[in-house]
């Protein structure tokens, strides 16, 4: 079995096209079963983020792969096949791990370095792992993923090399000022209360401003974040609204925030307009974070309005300084590739080596039936010094070749070395085949 990536991201499509394919929960639990059931496909995952879907599987067959994938990400999206393949990237074995380790590091972020990748890719996994989609493989790959992006982290300063999108976005729209220098006493509004909305809450409480408003549609998640921001930040009034409020609390911000799920627009370029009208003189500042889109694009052209999306954050991070330290992550990716891969070579090689063993203690223990049977007189101590004397020249005879092999695993061809391994002592397929299903079936385990 090898990776299979079929996706899209900023990288590779416009906006325009990434919030036609933007999928809720539901859908794309419903997208990862569907392609669990499809023939090439073993295991699946889906990370989807506010600039990318991409689908990962675990799959026998490349192009009978990408053939499915394809398809299924057009008919779970809406965008017609022939419309979506141009925007479509594939990446395979071990194309497809080093893509997912620099998502994992934020390599390939709209805003290069930024850490909320982990948490998405997180989520993707304990999805996968919920729907019970990723076998050994996509588990392995996930997991490590998230160690690497923590080791990038903490070697090395990709932090430096970009923020987060919120920060990224507060930056734009104060214009290249000290957001905290900025932001200080001034109104805002946050509406959502998701995890890019609690980051944006987060962001501003730390940024000074005086007052904090958070509108969602569920009211005890408003409230918990509220009162999570107000506990932690001495001197900040810090309210929650129900979502129908939210218009209305315009009108007295001085930043708005927006992230939701929602699959319409949140604020219309009239709710805007209105909520300028008896304020003359003053701007207001919306920054849009959702995929799809919560404001209104007409606001753009607005008087009295600095409004910043995801489509302007592209455009601007697209000449984002770069820091040396990125060259580091890119050497720790492609060093974790080869161990990945390395040590994916050697699972391979481990069910031939355990069913090897079995048989060797299999075959230990007939033959000490059969002594017992012929020397029923002997001793307890004898019998067992004798049994363990067996055991000890087995285990040395199969020694070295178990652990040559194991070596052998990571070079060309070295998935011959396991076949010639079973062939030399007459393995059984099935009791092969029996420890891969185990082991595949151990990995849908827990959550990193």
């Amino acid at each position: 079995m090898s990776v299979l990536v079929v996706g899209l991201s900023h990288r590779s499509a416009p906006v325009s096209v990434l919030e036609r394919v933007s999928l809720n929960r539901d859908a794309q639990a419903k997208l990862i079963a569907d392609a669990l059931d499809a023939e090439p496909v073993a295991e699946a995952a889906l990370l989807a983020t506010c600039n990318r879907v991409e689908l990962y599987a675990s799959v026998e067959k490349f192009h009978a792969g990408v053939a499915e994938l394809s398809t299924l990400l057009a008919q779970h999206t809406g965008v017609g096949l022939e419309e979506l393949t141009p925007y479509l990237y594939v990446h395979y074995d071990d194309r497809a791990v080093h893509h997912m380790f620099s998502v994992g590091c934020g390599l390939d972020s709209m805003v290069v370095g930024e850490g909320q990748i982990l948490g998405q890719i997180k989520d993707a996994l304990g999805l996968a792992q919920e729907l019970h989609s990723a076998g050994r493989t996509l588990n392995e790959l996930f997991q490590q993923a998230l160690r690497v992006g923590k080791r990038a982290h903490s070697e090395t300063g990709i932090d430096r090399a970009g923020q987060s999108l919120v920060t990224f976005g507060l930056e734009q729209l104060s214009a290249g000022r000290d957001v905290p220098g900025w932001a200080a006493g001034k109104r805002a509004l946050v509406i959502g209360a998701g995890s890019m909305s609690s980051l944006a809450a987060a962001t501003l409480a730390r940024a000074g401003v005086a007052e904090l408003v958070i509108a969602n549609r569920t009211m005890d998640r408003a409230r918990r974040l509220a009162d999570s921001l107000a506990a932690s930040t001495e001197g900040l009034t810090v309210r929650a609204v129900p979502m129908t409020a939210a218009t209305g609390e315009l009108e007295l911000a001085d930043i708005a925030v927006s992230c939701t799920g929602a699959t319409g627009l949140v604020l219309t370029a009239e709710a805007v307009h209105r909520a300028l009208t008896d304020r003359p003189g003053r701007t207001l500042s919306v920054l849009d974070l959702a995929m799809p889109r919560d404001v209104d694009a007409a606001v753009h052209q607005l008087a009295g309005v600095d409004f910043t999306d995801i489509e302007s954050l592209a455009e601007a991070s697209a000449d984002a300084p770069m820091a040396a330290d990125v060259d580091l992550v890119r050497g720790i990716v492609s060093a974790e590739v080869t161990a990945f891969g390395e040590a994916q070579k050697a699972a391979r090689i481990t069910p031939t080596v355990v069913a090897l063993r079995t048989m060797a203690a299999d075959v230990v223990e007939a033959e000490m039936a059969r002594l017992n049977g012929r020397l029923p007189d002997l001793d307890d101590r004898a019998r067992a010094e004798i049994t363990q004397t067996v055991r000890r020249v087995v285990d040395k005879l199969l020694h070295a070749p178990t652990v040559r092999v194991k070596q052998l695993a990571g070079t060309p061809g070295g998935a011959d070395y396991a076949d010639a391994l079973r062939k030399l002592f007459d393995l059984d397929q099935e009791a092969v085949a029996a420890v891969s299903r185990a082991d595949a079936s151990t990995g849908k385990g827990g959550h990193e």
